[in-house]
């Protein structure tokens, strides 16, 4: 009994979901490594702290939204950090989907805009005079900013497919061409005719209270939290059981092992690629439409042509944190936002919020060598049993 038990520990162990935890674990803790190191280095350099301080500092970023005090911030806290972390978990589903299938979508920005001029579009000009009317026009709005978001992203998916161009390359220039389009539309047409003069470049949403909370926001008071959270986690389970447990997952994961050994087993391997990145295009609009649709949160339209949502390149990091399972990705997405709620709290030892963005910033950085840090574990593995292996022999 106890060797079955030890035998599935150790396969457990060997594992490629382990590994890949792990290196995602090493990851992680690399960040908060060199986070401390600058707060130690700070309190070198400054009077006005000490080495208690980058201790003090560390505790506050494992904390996260438990670092006040008072349990009506912590609830708002908490509500506040999952809301922020529903875009986030879109786009690294639309990253990961498309990753599978041997696909960089770094489109993800492009059509999280284009997801948002769809939503707000259908928002602000269709009238909700009821509660009900309210809901369906909210779903309707969800629906075309995915819509939007899958079209713009057959763009690149067409060309890679028939004309073999670098999807890297497309992706860059339509992100750029939806964020010129977000500012032509909200500031040069009519649109502009639904905003507030009094929030200047914000745009206001009409939608009010319509946004579904799902008795969320009674769970988490004060906060801007919805039922955005519940979709996102849903929409996560279909794309993991779509892409591990269906034929057409198979079909997309086979495209992204191996592309010409795909065509030679009969399966349409263009068809594949466009099909894959307007599925992530669509993961990433709705990601938008989610977040902006909620009555708490404006949309800055007038800057749009000069940068692109931060949201979208994350939702990299996001995606290869959890190496592209869409069940790590909501995890992923939430740790990264529960770090940067931490961050807030520094100033109570002294430090800005800027060092919590360091510690993102290189667990993100990480995040792209998890693959190597996967393959490191591996071949440790594979020496150990050697050296076990060879000790037998031996004796």
């Amino acid at each position: 009994m106890t060797t079955k038990k030890e035998s599935k520990f150790v396969s457990l162990i060997k594992s490629g979901g382990f590994k890949s935890l792990l290196s995602s674990i090493v990851s992680i803790l690399i960040g908060l490594l060199v986070g401390f190191i600058a707060m130690v280095v700070i309190t070198m350099v400054s009077p006005n702290n000490s080495i208690s301080d980058a201790f003090g500092g560390l505790k506050i970023m494992f904390s996260g939204p438990f670092s006040s005090s008072v349990t009506k911030y912590v609830l708002s806290n908490t509500g506040n950090m999952v809301f922020y972390a529903v875009p986030l978990i879109f786009t690294g589903l639309s990253v990961s989907i498309a990753y599978k299938t041997g696909l960089f979508n770094i489109g993800a920005p492009g059509q999280y805009i284009m997801g948002t001029i769809g939503a707000l579009l259908v928002a602000l000009y269709i009238p909700t005079t009821t509660r009900a009317a309210g809901i369906g026009v909210w779903f309707l709005a969800v629906l075309v900013g995915a819509l939007l978001g899958a079209l713009w992203g057959m763009i690149p998916g067409l060309l890679k497919a028939f004309f073999n161009i670098n999807e890297v390359i497309i992706c860059i220039m339509t992100n750029w061409i939806a964020a010129n389009i977000s500012s032509w539309i909200f500031k040069y047409t009519v649109a502009i005719q639904s905003t507030e003069n009094t929030k200047g470049g914000f745009l206001a949403k009409v939608l009010d209270n319509y946004t579904p909370k799902m008795g969320l926001d009674k769970i988490f008071p004060g906060s801007l939290i919805d039922g955005g959270i519940i979709i996102a986690i849903v929409v996560a389970i279909v794309i993991y059981i779509i892409m591990n447990k269906t034929t057409f997952g198979y079909e997309l994961k086979a495209c992204g092992a191996n592309k010409d050994a795909s065509r030679y087993a009969g399966l349409n391997e263009k068809r594949n690629i466009v099909v894959s990145i307007m599925i992530a295009g669509a993961l990433a609009g709705m990601g938008a439409a989610l977040y902006y649709l909620n009555p708490g949160i404006e949309y800055k339209y007038v800057s749009q042509y000069s940068s692109l949502p931060a949201y979208g390149f994350n939702g990299i990091a996001s995606a290869f944190l959890a190496n592209c399972n869409p069940i790590g990705v909501i995890f992923s997405s939430l740790l990264i936002r529960y770090l940067n709620v931490g961050g807030d709290y520094l100033v109570k030892v002294g430090f800005n919020r800027y060092v919590a963005d360091v510690v993102v910033a290189v667990i993100i950085y990480m995040a792209g060598f998890t693959r190597i840090i996967k393959e490191a574990i591996t071949n440790l593995s594979r020496r150990k049993d050697k050296r076990m292996l060879d000790k037998k022999e031996d004796k």
